[in-house]
């Protein structure tokens, strides 16, 4: 009786187990068969709602089915984050967030996720690099200007953010840590009172990504001094990257990747990975990201793991440089 009630079992076992790669396989076949949700850590409207609401007609249209985005904010992003770290990997719910909730976040929150082992990328999207800008009465051009006179015996810079912790305060701390005496940072809650302060004089320095400081810049009441990246931007020819300023070291951006859940079909990412990329080279996609600051970049999933893990070793290097808590 305990050797047929044993061999029931395996059976089971083996039955249960043939079930479950048959399950796995017809996921991965039929993908996908109802509407994808797109969890968005930050509020409706922000720029990764705006990025793939400019990919998901086409998108939708190619692979049949409505992908939803669904907003749940708070904790710095890192609620929707967690909220798809739990969801099951099934191909129906997938993170759009910024470099701060993948490489930033767990460095100085105390999270109950790892989102480097948790999250399987499928695509990083596209960059936004970062812009050094000044307010029109600050008598620099360049970034070694403006070093300069931040070093200047009595000088007395600040730099705003629109938040601690965000990749717009952690490269004000990196250029403070290296090429001043001493400059102040100032967080403000978000980018439009920050360029307010920019323009009033309250703060010398900033380093926003272009679309929210464009107007200021066309109108000349603010000044870009470099691009924190290694390639020019369109809209800004005459403004020089962080390397030909003379600080290579300098390279800063606000980029956004689509995540899974760990454990989604490898297939599955696959091919979403392979849709988007498509879309990238579209040039009226292209050209609706440049629009919004946006360079694509359209990496892989294996790409965005390497990408991911050296920008997460960089950031961690420079909060222990700095010291930066956010409170």
């Amino acid at each position: 009786m305990q050797t047929l009630n044993l061999n029931r079992r395996v059976i089971s076992c083996v039955f249960g187990l043939v079930c479950s790669l048959g399950a796995s396989v017809a996921t991965a076949q039929d993908w996908p068969s109802k509407p994808i949700r797109i969890v968005s850590p930050y509020a409706a409207g922000g720029v990764g709602d705006t990025i793939f609401r400019i990919l998901s007609p086409a998108l939708e249209a190619k692979l049949g089915q409505r992908f939803v985005i669904d907003n749940k904010t708070g904790a710095a992003g890192n609620i929707g984050a967690q909220e798809v770290v739990r969801a099951a990997p099934d191909g129906y719910t997938f993170l759009m967030a910024p470099t701060a909730n993948y490489a930033v976040n767990q460095h100085l929150f105390k999270l109950d996720f790892n989102p480097n082992t948790q999250l399987d990328p499928v695509v990083t999207i596209a960059n936004a690099p970062l812009i050094a800008v000044v307010g029109s009465k600050v008598n620099a051009s360049t970034l070694k200007q403006l070093a300069v006179l931040a070093k200047a015996p009595g000088a007395k810079f600040n730099f705003g953010s629109p938040g601690a912790g965000s990749p717009t305060h952690l490269a004000g701390a990196s250029f403070a840590l290296s090429q001043t005496n001493g400059m102040e940072h100032i967080a403000y809650r978000g980018t439009p009172p920050m360029t307010q302060a920019l323009l009033a004089g309250d703060i010398q320095l900033a380093f926003p990504t272009l679309t929210p400081v464009v107007g200021q810049l066309k109108a000349g009441t603010l000044k870009a001094v470099a691009v924190m990246a290694t390639q020019r931007l369109n809209e800004l020819p005459n403004v020089p990257t962080a390397a030909e300023a003379g600080f290579p070291e300098m390279l800063f951006g606000n980029w956004w990747t689509l995540a899974a859940p760990k454990g989604t079909d490898p297939k599955i990412l696959s091919r979403l990975h392979q849709e988007i990329r498509t879309l990238l080279s579209d040039p009226a996609i292209v050209a609706k990201l440049i629009d919004i600051g946006h360079v694509p970049m359209g990496l892989n999933p294996a790409e965005s793991v390497a990408f991911i893990r050296n920008e997460t070793a960089q950031f961690k290097t420079l909060i222990d440089r700095t010291g930066i808590r956010v409170d």
